[in-house]
């Protein structure tokens, strides 16, 4: 069982959320404390490696893991999320 947590940068884009995408991103991020038991998480490559993201729609989770610990990085619609 993993321990998340979420930078100030993904907290206030949560909060930015609308109301049912972020019951959805929450119920993601709840998922992450079974690391890494956890379906449909993506390695990321390039700039990006070492990452993960989880997707609900067109919404993404970005995080890594850092032993026993999940960090939430980044939450956000996929249109700009790889910028």
């Amino acid at each position: 069982m993993a321990t998340v947590r979420m930078t100030l940068e993904a907290f206030e884009q949560a909060e930015r959320l609308p109301v049912v995408i972020r019951a959805r991103v929450k119920a993601l991020v709840d998922r992450l404390k079974q690391w890494p038991d956890v379906s449909g998480a993506k390695p990321l490559t390039g700039r990006f490696a070492g990452q993960y993201r989880l997707r609900t729609g067109d919404y993404r989770v970005q995080f890594r893991v850092e032993r026993d610990t999940v960090v939430v990085e980044k939450i956000g619609h996929r249109d700009k999320f790889y910028d």
